[in-house]
């Protein structure tokens, strides 16, 4: 059993806990100022010894700037570039700085708190915010597994912010066409965006092969992210390849872009074979054709949101809307796009009168006649 013995010091008396490891070693944790302290200390050790949860201090010596280059090779392999650059940006502009020379075993849950209201007053966003959060616990997650730390320190926090969904901006048909013939070269690419949803770098990793012009589908199977002037090539965000449909207005601009290209070729290239860059947000061709087409301003991947507008419009059914985006459930698809279902309420109130409204009618009188006055 653990025993507790005092001590003096100059700051005045402390207490010490001396207890033996599961593997009948010696050892001891100095520095409690209560004995009140140093009794909870000792009641725990003897709590996961028998747990079999028993972490020995030495092994939270190591700090988080030494277990975060496996944590972060291990996401290197695991995540789309462009998702592993955000979380390298995250280490080393907010994690790195204040955690790296912290022991693991010395990271508290408050001291956690006090960094995440520090990053909000200096005026980080919430996405920032969060994101720098997410790589401290991740990286404690591993020493956990490990078995260098009983418990996370970092989980738990209480004052993460929390993110504002931007305001989706929807387009009409007639905005989208207007939008199309001030794009010059690219008019075909803002229909293919506006009419299949697909994301920008799906679009710009479409090759000739993936058009099937008989079945009126896209294959999306590659996405291409640009990494400063360069672009890599993985996965689409949902890993999974899926059939877009096309409709066949945009097929025939489509068939005549690619008119002459071989198969592996790009639909949408820069210069040669080369990724188109995504447009600058101020100055770009996509900017110019949205300001002289006077429509109010957006980015290419509002194309996508007007793309889901324009289906429900049209009648699309929540299943197949879910498939054509490359949604995991139609859930996602309700709860991104729950603004654009409202009008379905409507219609379930205009269907539920015109199919039992003349059953609802007792002598020829309306039903809430017949309620009592409350």
């Amino acid at each position: 059993m653990a025993t507790i013995e005092s001590y003096e010091t100059a700051a005045g008396k402390r207490y010490m806990v001396r207890f033996r490891t599961p593997d009948r070693t010696q050892s001891k944790k100095r520095g409690f100022r209560t004995k009140r302290e140093a009794e909870a200390f000792a009641a725990t050790i003897e709590v996961e010894k028998m747990r079999g949860e028993y972490v020995p201090p030495s092994l939270g010596r190591i700090t988080v700037d030494e277990l975060a280059p496996d944590w972060l090779e291990r996401k290197r392999a695991d995540v789309a570039p462009s998702n592993y650059r955000t979380l390298d940006s995250a280490w080393r502009t907010h994690v790195q700085p204040r955690w790296g020379r912290v022991r693991i075993a010395d990271v508290e849950l408050s001291r956690v708190e006090q960094w995440i209201a520090q990053m909000q007053r200096d005026g980080s966003g919430a996405t920032t915010v969060v994101r720098a959060y997410g790589v401290l616990a991740a990286i404690l997650d591993d020493a956990v597994k490990s078995r260098r730390l009983s418990t996370n320190p970092a989980r738990g926090v209480e004052n993460l912010p929390r993110k504002t969904t931007k305001r989706h901006v929807y387009l009409s048909a007639g905005d989208v066409a207007r939008i199309a013939s001030e794009s010059g070269r690219h008019r075909t690419l803002v229909l293919t965006l506006a009419y299949t949803g697909i994301r920008w770098g799906e679009a710009v990793a479409l090759r000739v092969r993936d058009i099937d012009f008989l079945r009126r589908r896209l294959t999306v199977h590659d996405n291409a992210v640009q990494l400063g002037v360069d672009h890599a090539v993985g996965r689409t965000k949902s890993r999974h390849t899926r059939s877009v449909p096309v409709p066949e207005f945009v097929l025939d601009e489509l068939s005549e872009l690619c008119r002459g290209k071989g198969a592996e070729e790009l639909v949408f290239a820069s210069t040669g074979d080369r990724f188109l860059p995504r447009p600058k947000s101020n100055g770009g061709w996509f900017a110019g054709a949205v300001k002289r087409a006077g429509v109010q301003r957006i980015t290419p991947h509002d194309l996508r949101h007007t793309a889901a507008s324009l289906s429900v419009s049209a009648g699309v059914n929540v299943l197949a809307l879910a498939r054509m985006l490359g949604h995991t459930s139609a859930k996602v698809t309700l709860d991104t796009y729950a603004d654009l279902f409202d009008s379905d309420l409507d219609v379930v109130a205009e269907t539920l009168h015109a199919r039992y409204a003349p059953m609802s009618v007792v002598n020829r009188r309306p039903l809430h006649a017949l309620l009592p006055n409350l």
